[in-house]
């Protein structure tokens, strides 16, 4: 099979693959209400069986890193077999998760046994006070025990994701910047997006990444080259830092031009961008080995449809009504 490509000439090496839409935060911008099941249940999410399909055929078409997402991946109680299965590929050379990091400190060792490469955490605030009120969930102490746990279990950085907010965290950039000076973190302010259930919280707390970019380079940190199956940030250096910045700004200009990415929720439905509406159906043919052929051609051709841009800076939110699985 060759390498999945659209019509914009670009080739899709990364694959975001939601394992569960359940969370068990609250978070202000993405669950505010907490999670509530919209006909989904823990029995309909994708099994490992499919999950090992699914991989398999994006592997042996070009994909080289997949990411594990929810809800809260960690909450799947086959977590553990489901990341040895998706390393089964020899092609795919990063594993990556991203988690709220409540059960890290008791599993990340396991996760890593398992063949784990890389892992994200969420931590919108360093104040556990704050934590507490953005997440719904008095952990913070707890997500820091785990992020020490990594280390320990022997990754070499770890990277944090925190969604940017006006009057909320974009004033504490030097707070994160001193945390992250001895440490090997790559912190990632993620612009808070527009969402379909958002809008309100959008208007009074957007703030572009522009603002933290501006003084990084004040400070002296430096842009680093982006690699062909990274995420979208755009990771900044300090030589006085043992940690990295990285910036993900999705209403700047030419953001799509470099799309590596697909998604695929936890149902079974192919993404062709995380804003997009619908989904094109991948389970049906999920059900046999002997279907990869078919399966491959329908993720291939699908791309045709692929579009140019997200459309965000026209307020077209898509599907996307929280930011579940949102950053990168």
């Amino acid at each position: 099979m060759t390498q999945f490509i659209d019509s914009y000439a670009r080739k899709f090496y990364y694959l975001r693959l939601s394992i569960t839409d359940v969370c068990n935060f609250r978070c202000t911008y993405c669950l505010p209400d907490g999670y509530k099941p919209q006909g989904a249940t823990n029995k309909s999410f994708l099994s490992l069986d499919e999950i090992r399909r699914v991989t398999r055929a994006f592997a042996d078409a070009g994909t080289e890193k997949i990411r594990l997402t929810g809800g809260e991946p960690s909450l799947r109680r086959d977590f553990i077999d489901i990341i040895a299965a998706v390393r089964e590929n020899p092609g795919i050379r990063q594993l990556a998760v991203t988690t709220n990091g409540y059960r890290m400190e008791r599993d990340v060792a396991r996760w890593r046994a398992a063949g784990l490469t890389s892992i994200n955490v969420s931590v919108d605030s360093l104040d556990a006070r704050q934590f507490h009120a953005i997440t719904g969930q008095d952990k913070f102490h707890q997500v820091m025990r785990g992020i020490d746990a990594a280390f320990d279990a022997g990754f070499s950085k770890v990277k944090v994701n925190s969604v940017l907010m006006r009057d909320v965290n974009h004033n504490s950039l030097q707070t994160f910047l001193d945390w992250i000076r001895h440490r090997p973190i790559q912190l990632r302010f993620i612009e808070l997006m527009e969402t379909g259930e958002g809008s309100d919280l959008f208007r009074r707390h957007h703030i572009s990444g522009e603002v933290i970019r501006d003084r990084l380079i004040e400070q002296g940190w430096q842009r680093q080259v982006r690699e062909r199956s990274d995420g979208p940030a755009q990771v900044f250096s300090h030589p006085d830092y043992q940690g990295e910045i990285g910036l993900i700004m999705p209403y700047e200009r030419d953001f799509c031009a470099s799309c590596n990415r697909l998604r695929v929720s936890a149902i079974g439905n192919l993404h062709l961008c995380l804003f997009g509406d619908g989904g094109v159906p991948l389970r049906d043919l999920l059900a046999s080995d002997e279907q990869q052929t078919e399966l491959q051609a329908r993720i291939a051709a699908s791309l045709g449809r692929k579009k140019q841009t997200h459309f965000l800076h026209q307020g077209n939110t898509g599907i996307t009504q929280n930011l579940s699985f949102i950053g990168g």
